[in-house]
């Protein structure tokens, strides 16, 4: 008799459930921050586990650093279509845009681990980039086809926008300038209504 299919299938324990979304939360939470802090040590302290359950979820830094940024990216993805659901397209883009500030602000601990997500070649920017361009394709479609703005900005345009702008991420007072910047870059889209 060979293996028991439901033993090989046997879904995560919901404590262990648990311990890895705080464990994610933490290491957003401290990723953020940056700089020497940014260990796994303190990760695991914040999340209140030992290092140990840490390296069960995460054996190693970069998987760590690879399903916080997954995360943010799904949780931006959600958050698209909760905007595009309450707000009037013009202001569901803006705000998702300034999310994504926040994104570049998290990764501001992890950039080293993430140079994976810029290549083109990588299963992590495979996952992601489609999933930022088809989050925000949703929100800018609708302000286009409500005659909010411009039509000839595509969604790949908005994300390399948004990346220049946050290109000096390590510079003081950089995210508030950006968040500024990307208001005045919604702004410009807008299709004037005076005559």
């Amino acid at each position: 008799m060979g293996p028991d299919p439901r033993k090989a299938t046997r879904k995560p324990r919901a404590d262990s459930l648990r311990n890895r979304e705080r464990l994610l939360t933490a290491a957003a939470d401290i990723f953020r921050t940056g700089g020497p802090e940014a260990s796994l040590e303190a990760v695991a302290r914040r999340a209140e586990v030992g290092i140990g359950t840490l390296y069960r979820h995460f054996p190693t830094r970069e998987a760590l650093f690879e399903a916080v940024y997954r995360r943010e990216v799904e949780q931006l993805a959600e958050l698209a279509e909760t905007l595009a659901a309450q707000k009037p397209p013009i202001d569901a883009l803006r705000l998702w845009l300034h999310a994504n500030v926040r994104l570049v602000a998290t990764k501001k601990g992890m950039l080293a681990a993430l140079a994976l997500a810029a290549n083109t070649k990588s299963d992590l920017y495979r996952h992601t980039y489609p999933r930022l361009l088809e989050s925000v394709g949703s929100l800018l479609n609708p302000a286009v086809e409500a005659g909010a703005i411009r039509d000839d900005v595509s969604a790949e345009d908005l994300i390399r926008t948004l990346i220049g702008m946050c290109h000096m991420h390590d510079q003081p007072g950089w995210e508030t300038t950006v968040l500024r910047m990307v208001d005045v870059f919604v702004d410009g889209l807008r299709i004037s209504t005076r005559t």
